[in-house]
């Protein structure tokens, strides 16, 4: 493990400790309103952006190992979402904290093992074009700002 990796795996822990914190604070009608980006309740946002770790931890070490990611196209993420939160719908606070701290233990260990080489390794990605994206910006983007913006919509509407 590299100081780059170690300083990646600190920030994301930071964002899942913030998230953790608003989630634990919030009621049952908190849980229960609905966000304005999404459209979305606040328990399926909350599942939505514990979930999306564990795809992204595969997706970042796909791209580390020099792989070839799937193709994966803007409506198969929207459809995958939609399909989400029907599926989601009656998730618990409980059940969504538990899995934001499964799969964020399990993406912050992987983000450890990262050397500087694999961070910097880029393959091409469908979902932006394919454009040659590193293993790091996925990290950055998907891990720690994707993540950032679904709990600020969510703070925002249980505010």
């Amino acid at each position: 493990m590299g100081a780059k990796a170690e300083a990646l795996a600190k920030q994301f822990e930071g964002r899942v400790k913030e998230a953790t914190a608003v989630l634990e604070k919030l009621n049952d009608a908190d849980w229960k309103k609905t966000t304005a980006a999404e459209k979305w309740t606040v328990g399926v946002t909350a599942h939505h952006i514990a979930g999306a770790y564990e795809p992204v931890t595969h997706i970042i070490t796909t791209i580390a190992s020099g792989q070839t990611l799937p193709h994966f196209t803007t409506q198969m993420l929207d459809e995958m979402n939609a399909k989400h939160a029907v599926e989601n719908a009656t998730v618990t606070k409980e059940a969504a904290i538990e899995l934001l701290e499964r799969n964020s233990a399990a993406a912050a260990a992987a983000i450890r093992e990262l050397t500087d080489e694999q961070l910097a390794t880029a393959m091409p990605v469908s979902l932006y074009g394919d454009a040659p994206l590193t293993c790091q910006f996925v990290l950055e983007d998907h891990a720690v700002r994707h993540s950032y913006h679904h709990l600020a919509r969510l703070k925002r509407a249980v505010a």
